[in-house]
């Protein structure tokens, strides 16, 4: 991990409520922001600011996602996803997100937490993981 990551960093992503991103269930006319579609973005917005202060050699995964899902964002709209780190422990690393749209409410909050992965110890870890299948 490279010394600019710290607490306090943030970042905000603007998403387009497009049809993939909402439910169906309802009908047409109810089509809304799905929440599996809302913890996704955040999460893509979390990773997208955690990658620029990790090495190459580095990724992320999301382990803990805690989300309230607050109000209806019509397909069509589009919301801002607000996050900041918050804390940062060894190589897990927490996040508070807030989701607004553009109607201007606040449609979800959320805490978010990924940890920092040396890509090639996890390979070497799923491919253990492989071998073990393999038997």
């Amino acid at each position: 991990m490279m010394d600019s990551l710290k607490t306090g960093l943030e970042t905000t992503a603007r998403i387009t409520i497009d049809t993939d991103r909402t439910i169906g269930f309802m009908g047409e006319d109810l089509r809304v922001y799905a929440t599996p579609s809302m913890v996704l973005d955040i999460e893509r917005t979390c990773k997208d600011l955690l990658q620029q202060h990790i090495d190459d050699s580095e990724n992320s995964v999301g382990a803990r996602v805690e989300i309230d899902h607050l109000g209806a964002t019509l397909a069509g709209m589009w919301v801002d996803v607000y996050a900041t780190i918050v804390e940062i422990d060894r190589r897990r690393v927490t996040f508070e997100v807030e989701v607004h749209d553009e109607a201007g409410d606040h449609v979800g909050k959320c805490r978010h937490t990924r940890f920092v992965v040396d890509l090639a110890k996890q390979k070497e870890r799923l491919d253990a993981k492989r071998a073990r299948l393999a038997d």
